[in-house]
C-alpha cells in the first residue's frame, strides 16, 4: 500500500536496556509495527545522548555505557500512527520520549532506474 504525501513520523527515544518482557522496547515496538503493516521501521543507534536525568551516556572507550540511546523511527499515515500509540504506550511504561512530527513522503520503495542500451 502506498503511503500517503502527507504523514506522520512517530519518534520514541529510549535507552537500549529499556525492556518490555524478556525483550528491548526497540525491538518488540519494530516487531509490533511489523505485525500491524506500518509501513517500516528504523532503529537508531546514538553514540552519546542525555534524557530526563541529565546523565550522559557515551559510547566512548573510557566512559562505556551499557544504555546507550535508541531512536525508533516510524512513518506511517496518521490513521495508522494513530492505531498503533496505543501499543507504544503499554510497552513505554514511563521510559523514553515519544513524539510525533507531520512529514511529506517524497519517496517509498525502491527508485526503478531504466536501463538503456
Amino acid at each position: 500500500m502506498p503511503l500517503p504525501k502527507d504523514a506522520l513520523l512517530l519518534r520514541i527515544f529510549v535507552g537500549e536496556t529499556a525492556k518490555v518482557g524478556h525483550s528491548p522496547i526497540y525491538e518488540a515496538l519494530v516487531m509490533k509495527a511489523r505485525e500491524m503493516h506500518l509501513a517500516g521501521a528504523t532503529v537508531l543507534r546514538g553514540p552519546l545522548g542525555y534524557g530526563h536525568s541529565s546523565r550522559i551516556h557515551t559510547a566512548k572507550i573510557l566512559r562505556l555505557s551499557e544504555d546507550l540511546p535508541v531512536v525508533v523511527e516510524i512513518v506511517d499515515s496518521e490513521e495508522r500512527i494513530s492505531a498503533f500509540l496505543p501499543h507504544v504506550e503499554e510497552m513505554m511504561e514511563g521510559h523514553g520520549l515519544v513524539t510525533l512530527e507531520k512529514v511529506q513522503v517524497l519517496q517509498y520503495g525502491p527508485i526503478q532506474h531504466s536501463r538503456g542500451g
